[in-house]
């Protein structure tokens, strides 16, 4: 059992602030949960899945990949775009395409242009997972622009102008100029002193940068050196299991000149907008810091969590409200592999039967699960729509007696 998620970013406006709903119905219940953001938009999803107890025979490969996701008030639409690809049966090919959304009013939150995506699925019949890859899903954009527009009086001091998001990100408040790619994967690797094999989820992100107010005097860049790629190896022992993080280094400057750098060693980083009423404002208006690392180890499963860097614009105290403005999130990564005791064994799948000779005897099959392909559900269903018939002639037939 393994999935690997990978998220280009996500925006929120106004987070914490909207109540979460619970099927419950408990207030109390409810008031414990945390709360959600008035409006938020991901850009780049990529998710591969591995599960060997699916119920669904379909559900044991799964790999998607999505240009963005939208919710409103905590309620999320199902948008029709996006790639997915499932496995049984066995998909020896990926799938692709290009995903451009149409223009909605979402594009004052978030627009996108230049989207590819490729999804890969595979589950052999007889030798399950011993295939290569598992699961595997790609999503690439061209460019990207982001809170292309916010509420009167809270523009920055003109900074975003509110109008249609242009093609350098002029006017919005970030910008992504270069190709970014999100990358998830799963699939069987290899263990050393080991004969069964370990499952691997893996997320990769390509990102080369952030600007922030693009193609204005107060622009601010975010470079990232280094691709962050986060891996879960699972090899059904939990002293041998590990989790490994490539951490980029970030690097902030504005006009040339460096602002300061995020890592380990320094998390967080105050930068200041010139020009703006800092009465009404904060003295940091800007807060950026690196998302740390979370893992831990549950039995034989081992999860991890990451994420490139966090962007706090407005800092709400200062304003009245008790979050800020608007929240970014660049480069969500999660991983989670789990294996049986020994690992995989690979060495023993079974190869397709030979038809029997005509003079033996036949052994019996073992039916499948009736889920796994509907196999049962054809005859079952010709057989009661049959019986619902006959009995329909029947009752027509004979004859009625009066009162």
């Amino acid at each position: 059992m393994a999935d690997a998620g990978t998220l280009i970013g996500v925006v929120r406006i106004l987070p914490n602030t909207v109540p979460s709903g619970s099927v419950v119905g408990d207030p109390d219940f409810e008031e414990q949960l945390p709360k959600q953001a008035v409006a938020e938009a991901g850009m780049g999803r990529a998710v591969a899945q591995a599960n060997s107890t699916a119920f669904f025979a379909h559900e044991r490969a799964v790999a998607e990949a999505s240009p963005f996701g939208v919710a409103v008030l905590g309620k999320s639409p199902q948008l029709p775009v996006g790639l997915a690809q499932a496995a049984l049966p066995d998909r020896p090919e990926p799938i692709s395409s290009s995903m451009q959304p149409p223009s909605s009013p979402a594009d004052q939150l978030v627009k996108l242009s230049g989207l590819n995506g490729s999804v890969h699925a595979r589950w052999d019949k007889q030798a399950g997972p011993c295939v290569s890859p598992i699961a595997d899903a790609r999503y690439s954009m061209g460019s990207a622009s982001a809170v292309n527009a916010l509420p009167e009086g809270l523009s920055l001091g003109g900074l975003l102008d509110g109008g249609k998001p242009t093609e350098n990100g002029t006017g919005s408040l970030l910008h992504v100029p270069d190709t970014a790619q999100a990358h998830s994967g799963v699939e069987l690797v290899d263990v050393p002193g080991q004969v069964g094999k370990a499952v691997q989820a893996s997320s990769d992100l390509q990102l080369a940068g952030v600007r922030l107010f693009a193609d204005t005097p107060q622009e601010i860049r975010v470079d990232v050196v280094g691709a962050p790629r986060l891996t879960a190896t699972a090899t059904g022992d939990p002293a041998t299991s590990t989790v490994d993080y490539e951490a980029p280094v970030l690097r902030v400057s504005r006009g040339g000149e460096e602002l300061g750098v995020l890592d380990a060693a320094n998390p967080a980083l105050d930068v200041p907008v010139p020009g703006l009423d800092q009465r009404v404002l904060d003295a940091g208006v800007l807060r950026l810091s690196v998302g740390e690392l979370k893992q831990d180890v549950v039995g034989t499963e081992v999860r991890a969590a990451a994420r490139l860097f966090d962007l706090q614009v407005l800092r709400g105290h200062a304003v009245g409200l008790p979050t800020s403005l608007v929240q970014a999130s660049f480069g969500e990564q999660i991983v989670r592999a789990g294996a049986p005791g020994g690992g995989v064994d690979c060495t023993t799948a079974p190869a397709p039967a030979a038809a029997a000779p005509a003079a033996t005897h036949p052994q019996a099959v073992q039916p499948l699960a009736l889920t796994s392909s509907g196999y049962y559900a054809v005859p079952l269903f010709w057989t009661g729509a049959g019986l619902l018939l006959l009995g329909s002639i029947i009752v027509a037939a004979l004859p009625r007696r009066r009162t």
